[in-house]
């Protein structure tokens, strides 16, 4: 039969973990100011570490915090105070990469799960096998592993296992980039990865310096390390059926807008194809979720085939959209059918926005009767984080967002 897997989410600081375990994650991954790969996502301080664990235990929740970086001695000397700090906060588990700070862990506080991250590397069963003969309570498997590959460290391996079902793809080993040391001096394995694969690129020829050629003779130069993004919602049955435990989303450096959006569609893809059996099908609107949100054209990576040139985008590194995220609902006042909303981007009476709520439906309205804290009616919001009131068509939930087609 087939099981539920866990809907992991990213989350880059304590709003957007909030809005993760809202809009359906059954846990989040998160890193504190110290030892996790993205250096310049937010991150979680200690005191917003031990609120956040105790925010997600409190409505059944699990957070798994990155300890993954590659570390150079010097690193090492903090670890032990910084691994005694999570286990007494009650993390869930450690996301290692390193096989030192693996057996560290081990020993400083061996009561906790460890989760093997992606950085690892581990493509093949035999790994899998090793490390939980070392202790590892979950892999995370390599991005670069088919489905097939997948389905034979599944028969062969009891330990849990997690892949990636969405998000970005770096040009690089599972995420072990050395391009960014390289061009930049920024560590990419110790947090500070510069996302050099983004940059636009020429051919230089040895004996001509100064000629610079383009890749693919277009004279704005070519992308050629830009992956299109990684979604594997169409495919949702054959991944469930595949037996892995817990399917992860990418994005702890995205919006709160994105976290909540990619949640909810797969909260709902999972839901449905477990309960509905083989009656399930894909729905429209799933995937026009998946548009809504900042992204690259979409792919299914290594999962069915291996990745060729048109899983790349050659011409720009820009990101699409088709909504604008403009008001988080803080609050909703039934007896007056007005709600409390922080303006995230500009808003004026007049536009039709769409109401996209943690479980309730989506709907549409026009954004007809709007009034400052003071209670004055105004046609425009236009400052960062206003507050203000806006009259709802239907009864809307707290941490309901607010958008406009682009």
């Amino acid at each position: 039969m087939m099981g539920k897997p866990e809907l992991l989410a990213p989350a880059g600081n304590p709003e957007k973990m909030r809005m993760a375990l809202r809009y359906g994650a059954d846990a989040v991954y998160l890193g504190g100011k110290e030892f996790g790969l993205r250096a310049f996502g937010g991150n979680f301080s200690r005191e917003d570490l031990a609120e956040g664990i105790a925010f997600a235990h409190g409505i059944g929740k699990k957070v798994y915090v990155t300890v993954n970086i590659f570390p150079h001695n010097s690193d090492l000397e903090r670890l032990p105070d910084y691994l005694g700090f999570l286990s007494e906060a009650r993390a869930d588990a450690l996301l290692v990469a390193d096989l030192g700070v693996f057996m560290m862990a081990r020993d400083i506080v061996p009561e906790m799960e460890l989760h093997v991250s992606t950085q690892a590397n581990t493509t093949n069963w035999a790994t899998v096998e090793s490390w939980q003969r070392l202790g590892a309570k979950r892999v995370v498997l390599a991005r670069e592993l088919s489905l097939t590959e997948i389905r034979e460290i599944r028969r062969k391996c009891p330990v849990e296992l997690e892949m990636f079902v969405h998000g970005a793809m770096c040009i690089s080993y599972s995420g072990r980039c050395l391009m960014s040391n390289y061009f930049t001096g920024r560590d990419a394995n110790r947090g500070s990865c510069a996302q050099a694969c983004r940059w636009k690129y020429h051919l230089v020829e040895e004996k001509r310096p100064g000629q610079y050629i383009p890749v693919l003779e277009d004279e704005r130069g070519t992308y050629i390390f830009n992956s299109k993004d990684l979604c594997l919602l169409p495919h949702i049955r054959e991944v469930m059926e595949s037996g892995v435990d817990s399917f992860k989303i990418e994005g702890r450096m995205k919006s709160v807008h994105y976290v909540a959006s990619v949640v909810k569609a797969y909260r709902m893809a999972i839901d449905a194809c477990f309960s509905e059996g083989d009656a399930f099908k894909i729905r429209q609107e799933w995937l026009e979720e998946l548009e809504k949100v900042s992204h690259r054209p979409y792919t299914t990576g290594f999962c069915f085939h291996q990745p060729s040139g048109e899983d790349q985008i050659y011409g720009t590194s820009s990101y699409v959209q088709t909504s604008d995220f403009v008001g988080l609902v803080l609050e909703y006042d039934e007896r007056t059918g007005l709600a409390l909303v922080e303006q995230r981007n500009n808003m004026k009476r007049g536009q039709e926005i769409e109401v996209f709520q943690p479980t309730g439906e989506l709907f549409r309205q026009e954004l007809a009767e709007m009034y400052d804290e003071d209670g004055e009616p105004i046609e425009v919001a236009p400052h960062p984080q206003q507050l203000v009131r806006i009259r709802m068509e239907h009864a809307v939930e707290p941490f309901s967002i607010l958008r406009r087609e682009v």
